[in-house]
């Protein structure tokens, strides 16, 4: 190919990379499908040395567009961990609404419209319009690493530090402490990360620099323990009893079932264009697919998609890059799924 194809191409590829952030087909991306329009056009005219990039990228979209193949995945709130924002992105990639914080965690979107959140020194719940209506902040030496709505209207908070679970009420005073043990030799930031309490009472706990998830009853007392492979980073207790299990860098998925089977995964190298990183954030969607954060710190920013939607038959739905607006993505809440997350509604 002359040297104006080729440059071009890259350019065009530059482009795709980083303001083409999510689209999609059964199966295949349309960023995907546009990569292999600009292949084969690029074939097309490698004999026309004065092509313009900018045409040639109205030619793709274009192609796509005409054959009814864009669609977006929906609107969808994230925490962007080394941005230090959480966000609601629009259909299209663009950006709603922001918060700046530091090392954000966990995040939701509350029945009443609010914005629940945690970072690294405390958690806030925020109105559209961004007024505090609630917040704890952590004690210094604390990591803030999850949290969620309860249905009495605490919130749960997770610290690493003072190693407890606590609930925390309206007017953010502790109302309810669960001491954590953890081993001696664990640093501080390797704790703990996804805890959920469940519908009858007990703690899910995230062990990440252990390996394992521990089953607390509603007096801390341990009931048992799972051990998986890697760093756990999340914990969603599923409605028939399973439980989905994000592995961090042990570069993997499981769901379990009541006895601690595995009845499904997802593994490092199985998704093409995908390969596993640190597997974060997680939500369960109302038609069995799982969308999953794939953390890109550690080596691997602006390197592939940073979150996607698989089926139980491992096929990619959509796929988000984002790369110019987000660093590294580690949790989601899909907004067009209806329900009360302090029911238990949203399943992350």
């Amino acid at each position: 190919m002359p040297q104006s194809s080729r440059a071009a191409g890259g350019q065009l590829g530059r482009y795709l990379a980083e303001d083409a952030p999510m689209v999609f087909l059964p199966g295949m991306s349309c960023r995907a499908k546009l990569v292999k329009n600009w292949a084969e056009i690029g074939s097309g005219f490698r004999h026309s040395r004065g092509m313009n990039t900018l045409v040639l990228l109205r030619l793709v979209v274009a192609s796509c567009v005409a054959a009814g193949s864009v669609q977006a995945a929906g609107r969808f709130l994230c925490c962007d961990h080394n941005g230090g924002k959480v966000c609601v992105v629009s259909a299209d990639g663009g950006i709603e609404w922001e918060y700046a914080c530091k090392n954000p965690q966990d995040c939701w979107r509350l029945g009443n419209g609010n914005y629940l959140f945690c970072f690294a020194t405390g958690a806030l719940e925020l109105t559209p319009e961004k007024k505090a209506v609630w917040e704890y902040r952590a004690p210094t030496n604390a990591e803030v690493h999850a949290c969620q709505p309860l249905p009495n209207g605490r919130v749960l908070v997770v610290e690493c530090g003072t190693s407890r679970i606590i609930e925390v009420d309206r007017e953010g005073k502790v109302a309810k402490t669960i001491p954590l043990v953890t081993a001696p030799a664990i640093a501080l930031h390797n704790q703990f990360r996804g805890t959920r309490k469940t519908a009858n009472g007990h703690y899910l706990v995230c062990f990440k620099g252990e390996g394992k998830i521990v089953e607390l009853d509603g007096e801390g007392r341990a009931l048992h323990e799972i051990r998986v492979a890697g760093d756990p980073h999340e914990v969603v207790p599923l409605p028939d009893g399973h439980l989905l299990i994000t592995c961090g860098d042990g570069h993997k998925a499981i769901e379990l079932d009541g006895r601690g089977q595995v009845v499904w995964e997802l593994n490092e190298k199985e998704l093409p264009g995908n390969p596993l990183r640190l597997m974060a954030g997680c939500q369960r969607l109302p038609n069995g697919n799982t969308v999953f954060c794939n953390y890109l710190g550690h080596g691997h920013i602006g390197e592939q998609p940073q979150c996607f939607e698989v089926t139980r038959a491992k096929k990619v739905v959509w796929e988000f890059s984002g790369h110019a607006r987000f660093k590294t993505i580690n949790q989601i809440q899909m907004l067009d799924v209806r329900g009360d997350p302090a029911k238990g509604k949203i399943l992350r």
